[in-house]
């Protein structure tokens, strides 16, 4: 038992290595390279980005999944992954052959009444609860989600009910999905580069036509005729293309790329057709035929095309391809949960086996080093891709704020090993990750900032610092739940941890990190007021942001003041760390949702029932902690003067 509760800790770490590892090697291309196409950079939302991205966040929008799965596989044959349409892959068939995208079952309806309404009842495959339609299925009732969508998106947010919410959200879907099929070429067309072809030659006979008339003789009717009919279908492109694909004609020109629409109508001036307008064409027509071989050929020349120009560009690209592609932060998320398993075992078994729950304690401390390590690299990597510090958005606060969770976990348990720093940080990080992915369903997480927040100073001091300050009053939140948890439901408060009981560690510990989340909190929010004064030219205007920030420091400084004059001891302690989880999520998610003030940047009503949802279970944990002691596990054999209020 003792060979393999020494050796459980490597063998887990070394297991967790091999799949990082495996993840981070560079995978073979297909026959058909649709990585390759994945890697092309264009822009949208005002930044450089990769086709996969495009794929992936529209996706995101419209399924809520990252892929289409190509079969449909009963729950509880949890073993089998089923075959999958990547994200890129999608996109393809998508520009180039929407009559079978029409066919990938991604809009995702799950109210009741929108199915009856639209009487898509027959017609859903209800998995998991939740239903996805192929765009051949709602077809019939496009009009009409468009023209609900339209009274839904009349209405204030807080009017709308969820029937019109979720209508609205179908429709941006259903015009998203439209979009991105009118992006490269005319819907239904099988051959992109005959047609640029015919274009090219209509150009000069159409234009001089034109001029014939204009002149007041006879222009060649049939010529003009022709281009007119070419350049109408261009000009549906150039109207409704979703990602600009044409690269300026000077690349130090860098808000000048084009959809290929527009580029093709401005080819009428001058009667040159931009090369990437041709490559793509290429592109099409070789997915078209199924020509692997043509395909691959047309990207890579593509992309040599662009390189000289282009570089940072190209690089951009490929990076942020790569970046999608090794998912650091669900692979952090996964040793998240390991360790937070792991460490809940050695506190379990904590005093009772001792030789076991030090072998599950130091597996969860090996794991949550890693997941912080994989946690870090995706940090970086991002920022690099950004060119920002951490935190610029919801979602990046939420990655930012597990990362500090985290590092404040790997500290305690480096202090008090008993594998409670390692359970906290396990379960922050797991918690704000999965909030993270919710919050990318909306979109691009790496979108264009707002003028006000363009400043990388000001994000690396006030938001780094203030987002701390939420980091650590959630950190010390998570200490007191287990404080509670561990004492209702088990005896482990009494047991020594050195020369003090896990209840008295516990303590300290939480109170270290509310000094600590007191001083970052105020920091924070003095720097924010600096920065507004500067923004706005008031340093306070008691905007809904601001008071959220100011509510964290008053309620951390109350918890010190109330400590510190022996108006609360262990228990009251832990039990106003926890409310000031509630205090903390307000002013992290509730003020936004307010959707008013000048802070309400990642505004996500969406988000409500889960807030409420985690208020109503501290409040349950608080009111736990209101329990008498006969009723606390640990303080049955205790005296109450020594764990009183």
């Amino acid at each position: 038992m003792k060979t393999l509760a020494k050796i459980l800790p490597w063998a887990l770490l070394a297991l967790f290595v091999t799949e990082m590892v495996v993840v981070l090697l560079p995978k073979p291309a297909g026959t058909l390279d649709a990585a390759a196409f994945g890697r092309l950079p264009v822009l949208l939302n005002g930044r450089i980005q990769p086709l996969d991205s495009v794929a992936r966040n529209s996706l995101l929008q419209i399924r809520s999944t990252g892929d289409v799965p190509l079969e449909e596989v009963p729950g509880w044959k949890f073993w089998h992954h089923p075959k999958n349409l990547k994200s890129t892959e999608w996109l393809l068939e998508v520009f180039f052959r929407p009559e079978l995208a029409d066919t990938r079952p991604i809009f995702l309806i799950h109210h009741p009444e929108l199915i009856s309404e639209l009487n898509l009842s027959s017609k859903g495959v209800e998995k998991s609860g939740l239903r996805y339609y192929t765009f051949n299925e709602i077809a019939p009732v496009v009009n009409e989600i468009f023209a609900q969508g339209r009274q839904a998106n009349q209405l204030q947010d807080a009017q709308r009910t969820t029937y019109q919410k979720q209508v609205l959200k179908l429709a941006n879907a259903v015009m998203l999905y439209q979009e991105l099929q009118s992006s490269v070429q005319p819907v239904g067309t099988a051959d992109f580069n005959s047609l640029l072809e015919e274009y090219k030659a209509a150009i000069a006979p159409g234009i001089a036509a034109a001029r014939a008339k204009q002149s007041g003789g006879q222009g060649d009717d049939a010529a003009l005729r022709k281009l007119a009919a070419l350049a109408q279908e261009f000009e549906t492109i150039s109207k409704f293309a979703r990602p600009l694909l044409i690269p300026p004609a000077d690349p130090a020109n860098k808000d000048a790329w084009q959809n290929i629409g527009a580029s093709l109508l401005e080819a009428m001036r001058g009667g040159e057709i931009h090369p990437a307008a041709t490559f793509y064409a290429q592109i099409a027509t070789a997915f078209n035929r199924g020509d692997s071989a043509a395909f691959n050929q047309a990207v890579a020349n593509y992309r040599a095309w662009l390189q000289p120009q282009f570089a940072r560009e190209v690089a951009k690209g490929e990076a942020e391809y790569y970046f999608n592609q090794i998912k650091l932060f669900l692979h952090a998320t996964i040793i998240y949960l390991a360790a937070f398993v792991l460490a809940g075992g050695a506190l379990l078994t904590f005093g009772l086996a001792p030789v076991i729950s030090e072998s599950l304690r130091r597996s969860a401390q090996y794991l949550i080093v890693l997941a912080f390590i994989v946690h870090t690299a995706g940090l970086i990597f991002r920022m690099m891709l950004e060119g920002r510090p951490p935190v610029t958005n919801l979602y990046s606060s939420a990655i930012f704020i597990g990362w500090g969770a985290c590092v404040l976990g790997i500290v305690l348990e480096r202090v008090y090993r008993i594998g409670i720093g390692s359970a906290v940080a396990g379960l922050a990080g797991f918690v704000t990750l999965l909030i993270a992915h919710n919050l990318a369903l909306g979109g691009d997480t790496m979108e264009m900032l707002r003028a006000v927040l363009d400043t990388n100073f000001w994000l690396a001091t006030h938001v780094v610092v203030v987002t701390l300050g939420y980091a650590s009053t959630f950190m010390a939140g998570g200490l007191a739940l287990a404080y509670i948890l561990l004492g209702v439901f088990t005896p482990l408060l009494g047991h020594k941890t050195g020369d003090v009981t896990l209840g008295k560690a516990l303590t300290k510990m939480v109170y270290a990190i509310i000094c600590f989340a007191t001083l970052f909190s105020f920091v924070g929010t003095v720097l924010g007021g600096i920065w507004a004064d500067q923004s706005w030219g008031r340093f306070w205007g008691w905007d809904p942001k601001e008071n959220g920030a100011l509510l964290i420091v008053i309620w951390n400084a109350l918890i010190l003041h109330a400590r510190w004059g022996g108006l609360i001891r262990e228990r009251g302690l832990m039990n106003l760390a926890i409310f000031g989880n509630i205090v903390t999520a307000f002013s992290w998610f509730g003020v936004n949702m307010l959707g008013i003030g000048l802070h309400s940047y990642g505004f996500m009503d969406a988000a409500f029932k889960w807030l409420m949802l985690f208020n109503a279970t501290q409040i349950l944990l608080i009111a736990l902690g209101l329990l008498p002691d006969r009723l606390w596990r640990s303080f049955r054999s205790t005296p109450l003067h020594t764990t009183g209020w």
